[in-house]
């Protein structure tokens, strides 16, 4: 079963300071609730996991992700991430995410396009409920993401001159640095994922379901 999301969510930082967080595949891995990296076998390619816990019921997904694009100029990465867990389901994600800037200074917006397919036993749940679980989870992952960029530390202007002396001219054209320091801890609002509230969107759509054939 496929699934297909696009969505955009406005942040309150710096295209700049996203795009540190964004162009950084642990950072990243680090604003999704319950996923880690786990080993970077390359520049472009990584191994990473993904917890869920319902109760006492545990889902633990293992896979790999690959870098197929990252263009610093467009301010967009192209993550392709693969995984399975023990009971035989398996799950893949093709995601483009760019940085655009937003309406005001300071401001950017995170879009996200994405085809995820999933086989097994979570393909039973149909295409709305995978929506409504995608909607929450990727939910949680913008509210971390804003706070990982807004951590990130804005470089200041850093202004040349020209050394002093008789008959030098009083300063140079200034030269502006406007590179901007790397992600080293991203803090996150949520490390796990709600998994309450996705059981619960499960269950009323399960019912909507129901009654809706019954209708």
């Amino acid at each position: 079963m496929e699934v297909k999301l696009e969505k955009r969510y406005p942040i309150d930082a710096t295209p700049a300071q996203c795009w540190a967080v964004l162009r950084d595949v642990r950072a990243v891995a680090g604003c999704m609730p319950g996923a880690s990296i786990t080993e970077q076998v390359d520049a472009t390619h990584y191994k990473g996991a993904v917890k869920l816990k319902v109760g006492p019921a545990n889902a633990a997904f293992a896979g790999d992700i690959e870098v197929l694009a990252l263009d610093e100029a467009a301010q967009r990465v192209q993550l392709l991430g693969k995984g399975a867990d023990k009971g035989g389901s398996t799950a893949s994600m093709d995601l483009t995410a760019t940085v655009e800037p937003g309406d005001t200074l300071g401001q950017c917006v995170l879009v996200g396009v994405a085809a995820v397919i999933v086989n097994g036993k979570f393909a039973q749940f149909g295409g709305r409920m995978m929506v409504q679980v995608s909607d929450m989870i990727l939910g949680q992952f913008a509210d971390n993401f804003r706070i990982a960029a807004a951590a990130v530390p804005v470089a200041a202007p850093v202004v040349t001159a020209a050394a002093a002396g008789d008959g030098a001219p009083a300063a140079a054209a200034p030269t502006v640095d406007t590179r901007t320091a790397p992600v080293t801890a991203a803090p996150k609002a949520t490390t796990e994922l709600n998994a309450l509230a996705i059981f619960w969107a499960l269950v009323k759509s399960w019912f909507a379901g129901l009654f809706g054939k019954r209708a």
